[in-house]
Order: structure tokens, then C-alpha cells, then sequence
């Protein structure tokens, strides 16, 4: 036998492991709405989402601009008049200053603006949908994850005991060798036994301490921290299950982002056909003017002019090529597509939904089922130990009792977790994972 498996089990079957920071899948939720990098991402883009949706990405305000200047001169003139003066005069400074404000403002371009606010706000909406969707992808990923280490943690208590009673079986063996009661083929045999249920103990623990590190992850914690899980499972009951599954269309998140890719593609539908319409807008401005020469020979030294103008001013494309005509075109096949890809995703939509609620109610049976199993197991375990105690049973028909009660009592434990997996998923396509409750 391999003594460093013994050595190492026994260890581990005696050691007192200091008590850890209790999480349940409330408090596991909450740190991973704070930490979860996922989320925190698709909410930095439903920010710009609202940045784009701001009246003042909207086109309605009008455009406003302002600018001055200065120029400065220092020049050598020469003159010569057709009377026959001649002259010149050196250093001849002048000055050009202005400054100046306008103001644009459209006051009609066909709708174009309307619409493009509209999908502006819906994208808003939509983008909104994509962090909910997101953090329901996140939560179940979280759930998934907290119930496979909770059903490994009771795999693991499962092999643990499992390994206690070939721990018992072996020492007696060996007992029963001293005093002539056994042979050697029987505790070897213990021990071949006793090494196989350590090694599935010791692979259990290898993979839930794996498991706790992706959970970690997902919380964004530190990836070693340890935390005892609460192993304890309720289930909806079926009014609950009934009410999800018939609210599941007007619920499930999918399906509203593919409302709002619709109502997008609508709009910006009837944004493209404004393109037909001309554009009308206002044009103001206020500028001033000075100009300083002190040249004796120009025909004034200083000239200021200052003032306001403004007007009307009208904008129509009425042919380029014929290239609105294709993306109006576009733009009506692309609303026509978002429908048709809305009606292909209820078509999917409704077989999962299906497939899950039955997966789900079935899972329930066999739940039951595994339950009972285990019960009769327990009472034939129990009745085979009493009689491999007094002598009248063999090891070969106690280790096969044993692994028939080890067996039913991992079933039931792969159930239990199947179960919930299947209520989370059926929550989850229903859209209300986020909504329910879980201890």
C-alpha cells in the first residue's frame, strides 16, 4: 500500500480547520454586483449611452462661434502720382483688429433630428437591457458556480465518511490478522479499498478548492481567500414556476433588447427618409472692424465699422446620384430584418423555455426519487453492518453494500444540485433571476 496516501488522509481525517468567514448567496450576490469587472464595464457603457442621449448631442441647440483678431504692419512706402510728386516714407505703421460672433441655427431639417433623438433614447434603453442581461449572465455564472462547490463540499463529507468506515474495516482486519481471524488476502483487499476511497476523497478536495478559486474570480476577490458555504437548498414551488413560465416572454431581457433593436431601426428608418426634405436655418452675426494707417498719403488714417447682420437661409438636396434612394432602401430592409430576427428569436425563445421548464419538473421527480433511494440504501447499509459486526457477512458483501450506500448518496447529491441549476436557469430565461430571492 502507499503509505503516503495514508499518512496524508489520516492527516486530513484529524485535522481541525479554524472556522472561516460564513458566505451565503445573498452576501456572495451583493460583493459580486460591487466587484465583477463584466458589469462594471457594460455600465460604463450605458453611460456614453446617456452622454449620446443628452440634448446636447441632439442637434436642436444652435451653434454658436467666436473669433477676433490682431495684425500688425511695419512697411517702407514708395510713391509716385501721375502729377509728378514723388516721395517716400519709411516705417509706415498700420493696425488690423476685428472680432466677431454668429450664431447658426436649423430650424427645420425634415424630422432628420426627431428621429434621431428617438433612436438616441432607445439605444439608452437598450443599452440599459444589455447591463441587466449582462448581470443575469453574471448571477447565474455566480450560482452555477456556488452550487458546484456546495454539492462537492457534501461529496466531499460523502467520501469522507465513506473513507471513515474503510478506515474502521482496515484496523479491524488487521486485528482480526493477529488473532488468526483473518487473512492477509482479506486485509489487503481493506487496504486496496481503503487507498481508493482516499484517492477519490483527495481528488474532491483538489476540485473544491478550484472551484472556490473561480467563485473568487467572479467576485473579484482575492483568489485564496476561503469562505464556508451554506450547503442548505430551497425550491420554488410550482405556482412560482407556473407564474415564471407564463410572464417568461414579457420578461426575458433578450427579447426587450430585440424590441428596442426594432423601435432603433424604425427610427432610423424615418431619420434616413427626412434626407428628402430640405433643411431651413437661421444666420446671425455682430462683427467689429478697426483699422489704424498712419500713412499721410492714405485716403484715412482710422476706419471702425461694427454692426449686426442675419438672415434666412434654405437647404435642399435634391439629387446626389441616387445615393439617398439606396440607403432609404437599406434602411427599410434593415426595420424589416430586426423584425424578422425578433420573430426567429421568440421561435427560439419559446423551445428553451419549454425544454427547461420539463427538464426542470423532471429534475423534481428524480429528486424525489434519489431521496427515497437513499433511504433504502441507508436501511440496507445499516442491516449489512450489523451482520459484517457479528461475523456473518463478508468483507466482499459489506464493501459492496457500502458502495451501494455511497453511491445513492452522491446520486441525491448530483440531483439536489441539478435540480436548483435547472430552477436558476428557468428564472434566468424568465427574467427573473435578478427579482427572486435566494438564502
Amino acid at each position: 500500500m502507499n503509505y503516503k496516501i495514508l499518512i496524508i488522509v489520516t492527516s486530513l481525517l484529524s485535522l481541525q480547520v479554524d472556522a472561516q468567514e460564513v458566505l451565503n448567496l445573498k452576501e456572495a450576490t451583493i460583493i459580486t454586483l460591487e466587484n465583477n469587472l463584466n458589469i462594471k464595464i457594460f455600465e460604463n457603457f450605458e453611460k456614453i449611452s446617456d452622454n449620446n442621449a443628452s440634448i446636447l448631442n441632439s442637434g436642436y441647440l444652435p451653434q454658436i462661434n467666436a473669433g477676433a483678431g490682431l495684425i500688425k504692419s511695419n512697411q517702407n512706402v514708395e510713391i509716385k502720382t501721375p502729377s509728378g510728386l514723388e516721395g517716400s516714407l519709411d516705417n509706415i505703421e498700420s493696425d488690423s483688429n476685428s472680432a466677431n460672433i454668429s450664431l447658426n441655427f436649423t430650424i427645420v431639417d425634415g424630422t432628420g433630428r426627431k428621429f434621431n433623438y428617438r433612436k438616441s433614447k432607445e439605444l439608452l434603453n437598450k443599452s440599459k437591457l444589455e447591463v441587466k442581461e449582462v448581470i443575469e449572465n453574471t448571477i447565474f455564472q455566480l450560482y452555477t458556480v456556488y452550487f458546484e462547490a456546495c454539492r462537492l463540499i457534501e461529496e466531499q463529507n460523502i467520501y469522507k465518511g465513506n473513507l471513515e468506515i474503510s478506515k474502521t474495516r482496515l484496523n479491524r482486519k488487521k486485528l482480526e490478522l493477529e488473532y488468526g481471524q483473518s487473512t492477509s488476502l482479506e486485509v489487503l483487499n481493506a487496504e486496496v479499498d481503503f487507498k481508493n476511497d482516499s484517492i477519490n476523497y483527495l481528488n474532491t478536495i483538489s476540485n473544491l478548492s478550484n472551484v472556490k478559486r473561480d467563485l473568487n474570480l467572479i467576485m473579484n476577490v482575492d483568489s485564496e481567500k476561503m469562505y464556508d458555504l451554506v450547503t442548505e437548498v430551497d425550491f420554488l414551488n410550482f405556482d412560482e414556476l407556473n407564474d415564471a413560465y407564463k410572464n417568461a416572454q414579457e420578461n426575458n431581457t433578450s427579447l426587450k433588447i430585440d424590441d428596442k433593436n426594432i423601435a432603433i431601426s424604425k427610427n432610423e428608418m424615418r431619420a434616413t427618409k427626412s434626407t428628402y426634405l430640405p433643411t431651413i436655418g437661421l444666420v446671425g452675426s455682430y462683427g467689429w472692424n478697426e483699422s489704424i494707417n498712419d500713412n499721410p498719403y492714405a485716403f484715412f488714417n482710422k476706419n471702425i465699422n461694427q454692426g449686426f447682420s442675419g438672415g434666412i437661409n434654405l437647404s435642399w438636396d435634391i439629387f446626389n446620384s441616387g445615393r439617398k434612394i439606396i440607403v432609404n432602401k437599406n434602411a427599410k430592409i434593415n426595420y424589416e430584418n430586426s423584425k424578422i430576427e425578433k420573430e426567429r428569436r421568440i421561435n427560439l425563445f419559446f423551445n428553451e423555455l419549454n425544454n427547461l421548464y420539463q427538464t426542470h419538473t423532471n429534475n423534481l421527480y428524480i429528486f424525489e426519487v434519489q431521496i427515497k433511494n437513499l433511504e433504502t440504501n441507508k436501511l440496507n447499509f445499516e442491516r449489512n453492518l450489523e451482520q459484517y459486526k457479528l461475523g456473518q457477512l463478508s468483507s466482499i458483501q459489506f464493501r459492496d453494500a457500502q458502495l451501494k450506500l455511497q453511491r445513492a448518496e452522491l446520486q441525491k447529491n448530483s440531483s439536489k444540485y441539478n435540480t436548483k441549476l435547472s430552477e436558476l436557469a428557468l428564472m434566468k430565461i424568465s427574467g427573473q433571476i435578478i427579482t427572486k430571492s435566494y438564502k
